[in-house]
Parts: C-alpha cells; structure tokens; sequence
C-alpha cells in the first residue's frame, strides 16, 4: 500500500505541477506577446500538454482509486473520495470547458486567427482556473490520506 500511496502521490503531484504551471506560469507572459507568437506558443502547449496531462491523470485516479477500495481508516477513506470528487470534476471541466478550444486553436492561423480568438482564450482560462484548484484539493488530500496523521 506505502507504494501505491508513493506512486499516487507521484503522479498526483505532477499534474498539480503541470496545471499550475499551465495556468499560472504560461498566461501571463503569453497574453503580453504579439498575436501571432502568442497563438504559436499556445499551440506548441496544446500539443505537448494534450498527451502528457493524461499521462500523470490516468495513473492519478487508478491508484486513488484502489487506494479508496483498500482504505481502512475512515477519514482516509474520506479524503481520497474527495480526492476522487475532485479530480472527476477537473476533468468534466476539461471536457466541457477547454477541450474544444485546445481543439480549436491548433487548427488557427497564426497569421489570420478567428476574430473572437482572445474572447475564446478567456472563456476557457476561467474554466482552467478552476480545474487548476480541484487539481490542488486533490494532491491536498492525498497528502494528508498518506500523512498517517489520521
């Protein structure tokens, strides 16, 4: 179980780590470029971050999950559902909010994009704000399932 609770934690905190970064540490200096860099940047991250996001999130809720299964201890139990709460609304958000956007922007040209391309980037960064918190909240959790405090 201290493995699985390692590998969890592992990956947990790697997707925490990505959406911070996404989100914090890429927003503001890509909205001070020009439009052209400020698309192409946008959609170099796409393209990276569209395999590697589920490369940490899906290792994330398998070993949450069967960390919950093998939970004795019921505030452990507890957090890790809300873990798993957490993360399955992260990724109703990702579904509902920013998927089709990500989707979008790679196929704009970075010398004529849509008209309304920044109103589209704001619209999906307020759903990325939130989806970078439920990531938060879930990695929270886990630490505190692993502390043995409880």
């Amino acid at each position: 179980m201290e493995l699985t609770e390692t590998v969890n934690l592992f990956f947990a905190g790697i997707l925490t780590g990505l959406e911070i970064a996404a989100h914090y540490g890429f927003r503001g200096p890509a909205s001070v470029l020009e439009e052209r860099p400020q698309i192409q940047l946008r959609q170099g991250l796409v393209r990276k971050l569209r395999w590697l996001v589920p490369l940490f999130f899906v290792p994330t809720v398998l070993t949450a999950t069967a960390l919950a299964v093998l939970s004795t201890n019921m505030i452990t139990l507890a957090l890790r559902l809300i873990a798993l709460a957490a993360l399955a609304v992260w990724i109703y958000i990702r579904i509902i909010g920013t998927v089709k956007i990500n989707a979008a922007t790679l196929d704009w040209n970075p010398d004529r994009p849509p008209s309304d391309w920044r109103q589209q980037i704001n619209k999906a960064e307020q759903f990325h704000i939130a989806g970078t918190w439920l990531t938060v909240v879930a990695w929270i959790c886990f630490l505190l399932s692993a502390s043995n405090i409880f």
